[in-house]
């Protein structure tokens, strides 16, 4: 792949700058979608089939997601984020946080990333930990809170209140 220049914010920006690619991660991470179907049904944006199907190759070859057969289903393939897309964790919470002050989100939707502001790197790491455990196999350190528990939990609540 030829690349514009070997600025760090250019280079980010080729592999997230289109619409789909982030939210496609978003996804994944905080709604623990991993079928093709799951990502298509449950798109709060309404991603078009063809579309999701080039974003999930393009952050495959890229190595931003992993493709493996599905063990539960023959007929079903399971996306995982890898180590690249889990450390987006921080990035994602400082965009949730910025979007929420300057930008007119739904309280519903926006209550995942207030809870990611308040936590700060502390919160962020133990959901790292989880989302390396859910996605890669790595066992989280033993007693540790779900913060993917904690983030549902506040959305659920939300919605209950909506």
């Amino acid at each position: 792949m030829d690349h514009r220049s070997g600025c760090p914010i250019n280079l980010s920006l080729e592999v997230f700058g289109d619409r789909w690619s982030l939210i496609v991660i978003r996804d994944m991470m905080f709604g623990n979608r991993r079928h093709f179907n799951e990502l298509l049904a449950k798109s709060d944006e309404g991603i078009a089939s063809n579309v999701l199907a080039d974003r999930l190759q393009r952050l495959v070859s890229l190595g931003m997601i992993s493709r493996a057969p599905d063990p539960s289903h023959k007929q079903k393939v399971l996306y995982s984020l890898t180590e690249p897309a889990i450390q987006l964790v921080p990035v994602l919470a400082h965009l949730g946080a910025w979007g929420r002050r300057h930008l007119p989100v739904s309280r519903e939707l926006s209550v995942r990333a207030e809870l990611l502001e308040r936590g700060g790197p502390e919160f962020w790491d133990r959901f790292m930990d989880e989302l390396r455990e859910q996605h890669l196999g790595i066992p989280r350190p033993p007693g540790e809170p779900s913060a993917f528990g904690e983030l549902r939990a506040a959305y659920e609540a939300e919605l209950a209140r909506a």
